[in-house]
């Protein structure tokens, strides 16, 4: 009994061996249990760039795009710095409104549910998933139940907009939802508004803790159109505040992190992921699309965007009139050129709406929104932000002309009719060009700025409604001239096409 006994023994002894083996296979391939999370420095990890056709199908290239991840940086604390001293408490909500917070609750299912189509909001295309996929970031069974360090910072200030939060806040949650929800952190600071903006914006947390979405709101009684009140110095703070998540607890967010900061305009998810994918691809340290006025005839923030001439988007003379004819790039024909073949182009600024920005100048140099100084020309705060970018060696700023947006529904309907959503100009110019032309389209970084930049008339501050007033005039004048050239007919963009929507819907132009 002796013998078979051990020989049975023997037996049961590689019989654990081998499921031993396996296990520490198995473990091994899907990420060590024993190491804690460290994510790695540096953009989308084997981000590999893929072309979508306009019939649907995807054609994966050879271009691989892993010369975007920097070097890893083993400090402690990877670069970053608090500048501030003392503990931060996030502030809290005021003057909300009870009759108001129970009758929103349409305008939370429109943001959480891309289907619902009970406000006329502009329709959006669904995302190329193919084009954005590996800006998730991967996770191991080890790791699956980690809390990673935040890596992208959605920013909003918000005020009187319920009508385009809909649209608005449903592409962010999208745009959320497709980066991951615990990767991201959503901060959105609201001024007092009696349109149930700031009640929707305090429902929503329901939403965003379902989600797995750090959020932050918070109500301020700053106010840059007050009498008295310097508009550019009010609007940095506003802007600063709903920065203060991030630079204010650095050690919660990744190296890399991305902030995302939008106005209150009617952008798509593509319009977002498409700014986050050229900000990666281009090696940029930020990203802006376009904004338009009098549906896209007009381009809009002439305020914040300078070329690499250092002169404003759109010509304008020395009496401070601007080009009626609306002319872009009239003295940049490179970029003009660039612009009309919507690739994108490095600038010295802009904003246009929103910007994809690199965190590493508000972590590592404490950058913030402000206004000019006394030996500064008046600029506003998003000029100002890009200037202090370009002071650090941040200045890979480009523009993305696939994204095209307006500051309501109908405005950015009508932009987007004109020149396409960004998932069509994408699929249409990447379509008539080739791989190596494709390379070849990369920016060619210019590394100094422009010798000179123009500054900003320093013209008396307007009230909100004069603001309003000032645009549709604007507007009005050049109803008979293009916003990207001197003839609008010439820059009308064909028909969209095999465009699926997300609500499932056919076309809505």
């Amino acid at each position: 009994m002796a013998l078979p006994f051990a020989l049975f023994a023997r037996g049961i002894d590689r019989t654990y061996l081998a499921i031993l083996i396996v296990c520490i296979l198995f473990i091994s391939f899907l990420g060590s249990p024993f190491t804690s999370y460290q994510p790695k420095v540096g953009a989308v990890e084997e981000l590999v760039y893929r072309a979508a056709g306009l019939n649907g199908t995807v054609r994966p290239s050879n271009l691989e795009l892993s010369d975007v991840v920097e070097e890893i940086d083993t400090s402690p604390t990877h670069g970053l710095f608090n500048f501030y001293s003392e503990p931060w408490d996030p502030p809290g909500v005021t003057e909300l409104n009870e009759e108001r917070m129970r009758i929103i609750e349409p305008y939370i299912k429109a943001i959480t549910d891309p289907s619902d189509r009970r406000f006329p909001r502009l329709r959006c295309p669904l995302p190329m998933k193919e084009r954005y996929e590996n800006f998730r970031r991967r996770r191991s069974f080890a790791t699956r139940w980690d809390t990673p360090p935040r890596r992208w910072f959605f920013a909003l200030n918000l005020h009187q907009c319920a009508p385009i939060l809909p649209r608005l806040l449903a592409s962010v949650v999208e745009a959320i939802r497709f980066l991951r929800p615990q990767d991201c952190v959503l901060s959105i600071v609201a001024r007092h508004s009696n349109d149930g903006t700031m009640e929707i914006l305090a429902k929503i947390r329901e939403e965003m803790d379902t989600l797995n979405v750090t959020y932050y709101f918070s109500t301020s009684d700053v106010d840059p159109f007050k009498e008295g009140n310097d508009y550019i110095t009010e609007w940095a703070a506003l802007r600063n505040l709903a920065l203060d998540p991030l630079v204010r607890q650095p050690e919660l967010y990744d190296p890399d992190t991305t902030v995302i900061f939008l106005n209150d305009a009617a952008i798509c998810t593509d319009d977002i992921l498409e700014l986050i994918y050229q900000k990666v691809y281009q090696k940029a340290d930020m990203t802006c699309g376009m904004d338009w006025a009098n549906h896209g005839e007009n381009f809009n923030d002439l305020g914040a965007s300078r070329g690499m001439t250092g002169d404003m988007f759109v010509y304008t003379p020395q009496d401070g009139k601007v080009d009626p004819n609306n002319t872009l790039f009239r003295n940049d024909p490179r970029t003009k050129t660039r612009f009309e073949a919507r690739l994108p182009f490095q600038v010295y600024s802009c904003w246009n709406g929103g910007a994809v920005f690199t965190a590493k100048p508000l972590l590592r140099h404490n950058i913030t929104f402000r206004a000019s100084r006394h030996d500064e020309c008046h600029m506003g705060e998003p000029l100002l932000l890009c200037k202090d970018f370009w002071k650090y060696g941040y200045g890979r700023i480009a523009v993305v002309p696939s994204v095209n947006i307006g500051y309501n529904d109908d405005e950015s309907r009508q932009t987007k009719k004109r020149y396409g959503f960004a998932t069509e100009i994408v699929q249409r110019v990447e379509e008539d060009l080739d791989l190596a032309a494709i390379r070849q389209s990369k920016i060619r970084w210019q590394a100094a700025p422009p010798k000179s930049v123009k500054c900003e008339s320093d013209l008396s501050h307007p009230a909100e409604d004069e603001l309003d007033d000032a645009k549709k005039a604007a507007a009005s004048e050049g109803t008979d001239s293009a916003g990207s050239s001197d003839s609008a007919d010439n820059n009308k963009e064909p028909p969209q096409k095999n465009i699926v929507y997300e609500d499932g819907g056919g076309p809505d132009l």
